[in-house]
């Protein structure tokens, strides 16, 4: 038994040599720098810090590099690693309202206060294979913009809601402080803010797919963009010595905000109701599909049919996050040895018992079985005997 184990340790030893060699590549190609990660690839690097929960772009480029572009293994490493940080406190609740905006569009109105803003996006790229890239090609400088863009733009929310024909968006008095998820276990029933901190660090895929769910029936909700932000936010801590607030740093975030119809009911008439999706850095799908489950889990509030699996709240958010996921999936290449040998000898003797409790089929299964001739094929033909 020692040497089994001793052998099993050089085992793993040399595989993290391997794994070192793998990720490295071939050595005569120039190895990725932080920088390059952190710089050109933005959007796996937003990802990371998502659903790794922690706002770092050095720390989650080193995670990608580290998980050789694994971006799962690297939301875990930096999930991990967070565990590790010291909690100095809560930050005030940053105001999206006010964002350094980049992008900004909505699909309900073709005119809204300040604009649309298309921002960088792959909206509208034909999804060809661009050839160029591969001499290294710069991109062309910017034109200079005709008119900078508005400190903060309005809300286009804000134009359904002068008509009362979207539901309010003000915090009700005596909300109760949010959970926090990553100190506290989630628990049934999850208030709506317990929800939303659950799906803001969820698998992208995993939410693209139940999100893509709803509109393909599995829901009762026709969704429309009301409005998608991209940019940053400053974030704020209140410091007790002083007595006020102060900024800290700034964020980058993708902020979208979904209505769906509501038929009403004998209490509230007819409206818009919302979804909404928060997410560190920029990543419109993730905060799309976030937006779109959050509002299939307020189906049963709203006295909606609440049958479909997007729905379910328990099980959307039991489901939804990767780490745990790849864990309970992964597990299964771990050493099961007790397992199997238990589940094989209960197989052999519910076979024994089987057999002596019918021996005339023992005795049928022990017959040999006579195969019907095999019919002659042909043998096949040389090059030469083709063409002639």
């Amino acid at each position: 038994m020692y040497v089994a184990v001793k052998g099993g340790e050089r085992a793993i030893l040399n595989s993290y040599q391997m794994l070192d060699t793998y990720r490295r590549g071939d050595t005569s190609v120039p190895e990725l720098t932080l920088a390059q990660i952190r710089e050109q690839m933005p959007l796996a690097v937003s990802r990371v810090m998502a659903e790794g929960s922690l706002y770092d772009p050095h720390l989650a480029a080193l995670a990608l590099k580290q998980a050789a572009g694994d971006q799962i293994e690297a939301i875990f490493l930096l999930r991990a690693y967070r565990t590790t940080l010291a909690r100095f406190g809560y930050t005030q609740p940053v105001d999206t309202g006010t964002m350094r905006l980049q992008r900004r569009i909505s699909s309900t109105f073709k005119d809204v206060p300040g604009g649309q803003v298309l921002g960088p996006t792959y909206d509208y790229t034909q999804r060809l294979l661009d050839f160029s890239l591969e001499a290294g090609r710069e991109p062309a400088p910017l034109p200079p913009s005709a008119e900078p863009l508005a400190a903060s733009m309005p809300r286009v929310t804000g134009l359904l809601e002068a008509e009362e024909l979207v539901e309010a968006d003000e915090v009700p008095a005596g909300d109760p402080t949010p959970p926090d998820l990553t100190r506290e276990p989630l628990t049934f029933p999850a208030s709506r803010a317990a929800r939303l901190q659950n799906l803001a660090r969820a698998d992208e895929g995993f939410l693209l797919s139940m999100g893509y769910s709803t509109q393909r029936g599995y829901g009762n909700s026709h969704p429309f963009a009301a409005e998608i932000r991209y940019g940053t936010a400053e974030v704020e801590l209140f410091v007790e010595e002083l007595g006020f607030a102060v900024t800290i740093g700034e964020v980058e975030l993708t902020e979208c905000q979904m209505v769906s119809q509501f038929a009403g009911n004998a209490e509230e008439a007819p409206r818009f109701t919302r979804g909404y999706g928060l997410v560190f850095g920029y990543n419109e799908r993730k905060a799309m599909s976030m937006a779109l489950a959050d509002r299939a889990m307020r189906a049963g509030e709203l006295g909606e049919a609440a049958d479909a699996p997007a729905n379910d709240i328990e099980f959307m958010l039991y489901h939804s996050d990767n780490v745990e996921a790849s864990g309970f999936v992964q597990h299964l290449k771990l050493p099961h040895y007790v397992d199997f040998q238990a589940n094989l000898e209960l197989l052999r003797r519910l076979r024994a018992e089987a057999d002596a409790a019918n021996p005339a089929a023992t005795a049928l299964q022990s017959v040999p079985k006579v195969q019907p001739p095999t019919p002659p094929q042909s043998r096949p033909q040389s090059q030469e005997e083709t063409l002639a």
